[in-house]
């Protein structure tokens, strides 16, 4: 819970901070996000800072798979010295079904879960080019029971999309 609240503030505090803006070079881009799970991506300006990504994944292995949706909540800010690089922060929410063979020891074979997230990455979107990248950590604690629960920092991924509006 402490590691919840931090984040919170940590959030909280960038966003009273940052008031710099600076126009994106996209309007919206879809795409693949490649990380723990991978996923369909679809990332869309609110205004001139204020991104939306939603995102609907899967991820199989050996005895489990798991299905997310979801979407994050991201504040842009530029970085200096190179052009359509971009820096954000933010946080969001999303809900995991899941389902496992019995032999784990976890409970029941399938359930859902929530997660709340927070967001930190790089965005770039390439001069003359409809290709944006992007590269976040996705720190996320899980509300539920058996397989999801407790704290998941090793979330993330390299998303790959094709940009629409510009």
């Amino acid at each position: 819970m402490k590691k919840f609240l931090f984040l919170i503030i940590l959030v909280s505090t960038a966003v009273c901070l940052s008031h710099s803006l600076k126009a994106q070079d996209y309007k919206s881009a879809i795409g693949l996000r490649f990380g723990y799970p991978i996923a369909i991506s679809y990332k869309t300006f609110l205004s001139e800072t204020n991104a939306l990504e939603a995102y609907a994944g899967y991820r199989g292995f050996v005895g489990y798979s798991w299905i997310n949706v979801g979407a994050l909540y991201q504040i842009h800010k530029p970085l200096s010295g190179v052009d359509g690089l971009q820096w954000y922060f933010g946080g969001g929410a999303g809900v995991q079904l899941y389902s496992y063979r019995n032999d784990f020891n976890f409970g029941d074979s399938g359930s859902f879960g929530i997660g709340l997230s927070g967001n930190l990455g790089l965005d770039y979107k390439f001069s003359n080019s409809p290709i944006n990248v992007s590269l976040d950590w996705v720190p996320t604690i899980f509300i539920g029971n058996g397989f999801l629960g407790g704290f998941g920092g090793a979330y993330g991924g390299l998303a790959v999309r094709y940009t629409l509006g510009g």
